[in-house]
């Protein structure tokens, strides 16, 4: 792994972790602490000589179809003004927005270390 790699690696890996601690008092925290952990134990494994390969893509399948399922619920639903207006939920639609936000960060960076895994074989 090179250092830029490793360094972008570390700082997903926080972003997962801190996103998981940030569940605490969401409806269905077990659920999204579920997936942020799983993407970190998923960056936390790429420091290890032989990642598991299975779990990128399979974050990145969980993800997308996750996506699908919020999306239509979403759609003409919410603006960006209101998604990034207040840190509180202000309707439902938001929350799902902000969970697609979240989502989409999971499949970005698992999508990188799928690439890169796939690259490297």
């Amino acid at each position: 792994m090179t250092i830029v790699m490793t360094i972008c690696n570390a700082i997903f890996l926080l972003v997962y972790l801190l996103s998981a601690a940030v569940q605490y008092n969401d409806p269905d925290a077990l659920v999204w602490a579920a997936i942020y952990l799983a993407a970190a134990a998923m960056c936390a494994l790429q420091f290890r000589r032989n990642p598991p390969r299975w779990l990128a893509p399979a974050l990145v399948a969980i993800s997308v179809v996750w996506i699908g399922m919020l999306l239509p619920r979403i759609v003409g639903q919410v603006s960006l003004e209101e998604i990034f207006a207040s840190i509180s939920m202000r309707t439902r639609a938001v929350e799902e927005a902000r969970e697609i936000g979240g989502l989409s960060l999971v499949i970005l960076w698992a999508a990188v270390l799928w690439h890169r895994q796939r690259a490297t074989r």
